[in-house]
């Protein structure tokens, strides 16, 4: 598999990720085993998992199979802090937990460090100074190499980037930023992707299959065993299967029934190759699922494909995001990443 350089940095991670969110919840330690051994043999490094998934299942799970299964030394480890189960304070960016989530999350996982360490959310209830300390103290002490963020908005990824880059030598640069990211989700394009693009991070998409409705399995029914037909996974499936998003998903099959692949396939080359983007992490729930994912390493989609489905599933942008002044007055126009 090809690896590119998480943003400005020297770190090279593979261009497909796996996810573990459902690990030691919905994925046993068997299928796991199969998911992590066939990702490695496909020449996969990424892993990326989070203390909260599985309430700290997923990373003792992960943790187990680096023992005999896959090499330590061959991954490359990503885990984030920062989500606390509180109905009140969702999330605590104070460097007193996040350094403890740390070393509870290298006791599970059984290793001295981590590859990538990034804060789970924006917290605006702790200083933004102190939560992006906790990330110099992490690497300057050598339990993360690398350090980033997860679901900052546009301003907040600035602001965060920013301040890092104000101190060189003393302060960790921000290599990564995991935002969701697909073709039924391009929010990210209004100002998160510019903003990374111009500071050097890169950008990890999440629920790159749109929650998996990009793989077509919803076009006429529900799957018994789909995560749409979970109880507890439907209302994270269901904001995506409304009309807008039914036909990019027809468009994406016939973009597939042109190219004779898969739906799965054309979604995830599209996300996988746009700007700016390192790698997708995907949350296969079987090795059958992941293979068909990684199949997409010999795809590359063309030009006027690629023009297609951008067409049909672009986000509406208005002022102040694409305004340009010319003699005449404002007018408005989408800049995509391609633009940039």
């Amino acid at each position: 598999m090809e690896q590119r350089h998480l943003g400005r940095t020297g770190l090279r991670v593979s261009r497909i990720g796996l996810g573990t969110l459902t690990w030691g919840r919905d994925t046993v330690e068997h299928d796991a085993a199969d998911l992590l051994k066939a990702f490695w043999e496909a020449g996969g490094t990424l892993v990326d998992t989070a203390d909260v998934y599985g309430d700290g299942e997923s990373e003792y799970l992960l943790g187990r199979l680096m023992e005999g299964l896959v090499p330590r030394r061959d991954l490359v480890i990503s885990t984030k802090a920062g989500s606390v189960p509180d109905p009140v304070r969702r999330f605590d960016g104070s460097r007193g937990h996040l350094l403890s989530a740390l070393d509870a999350s290298l006791a599970r996982l059984g290793t001295d460090h981590v590859d990538l360490w990034q804060v789970h959310a924006f917290d605006p209830g702790a200083p933004l100074e102190e939560t992006l300390q906790a990330l110099d103290i992490a690497v300057s002490s050598g339990r993360a190499r690398y350090a980033g963020v997860s679901n900052f908005c546009g301003w907040q990824l600035a602001k965060a980037a920013t301040w890092q880059l104000a101190a060189p030598g003393t302060r960790t640069r921000l290599a990564s930023t995991q935002m969701e990211y697909s073709l039924l989700q391009r929010g990210v394009e209004r100002e998160v992707l510019p903003a990374a693009l111009d500071l050097g991070i890169g950008l990890l998409p999440s629920s790159p299959l749109g929650r998996g409705v990009l793989t077509g399995k919803y076009r006429h029914a529900t799957p018994a065993d789909s995560r749409g037909a979970s109880e507890q996974l439907a209302p994270f499936v269901a904001p995506y299967l409304d009309d807008a998003a039914s036909r990019i998903v027809d468009a994406v099959a016939t973009a597939a029934d042109g190219l004779a692949v898969t739906p799965l396939q054309v979604a995830l080359a599209w996300v996988r190759d746009r700007p700016g983007v390192a790698a997708p992490i995907i949350g296969a729930r079987n090795a059958l699922q992941l293979t068909a994912a990684l199949s997409v390493e010999t795809l590359s989609l063309p030009d006027e494909i690629c023009r297609a489905l951008d067409d049909v599933s672009a986000p509406v942008h208005h002022y102040p995001d694409d305004v340009s002044i010319n003699g005449t007055g404002p007018h408005y126009r989408y800049w995509g990443p391609q633009a940039l």
